[in-house]
């Protein structure tokens, strides 16, 4: 998920993203600790994926970004 994908989003979207994105993390975790997870990898991209959509919403929130 790239940074410009991202802004184009309206909030309410990125609310939702967001909430996908976090049980993405959640399933992620419980397949890393049942040793079911084939790439680990994909935990960290998941978090910088959080990552940038908390900072777009933030912005977004502050005006920073139209």
């Amino acid at each position: 998920m790239k940074a410009n994908d991202v802004r184009q989003l309206k909030p309410a979207e990125l609310e939702a993203k967001l909430g996908e994105l976090k049980k993405d993390l959640f399933t992620l975790r419980m397949q890393h600790a049942t040793k079911q997870l084939e790439n680990p990898i994909q935990i960290r991209a998941v978090k910088r994926d959080i990552a940038r959509v908390k900072t777009v919403l933030r912005q977004q929130q502050n005006g920073e970004v139209s």
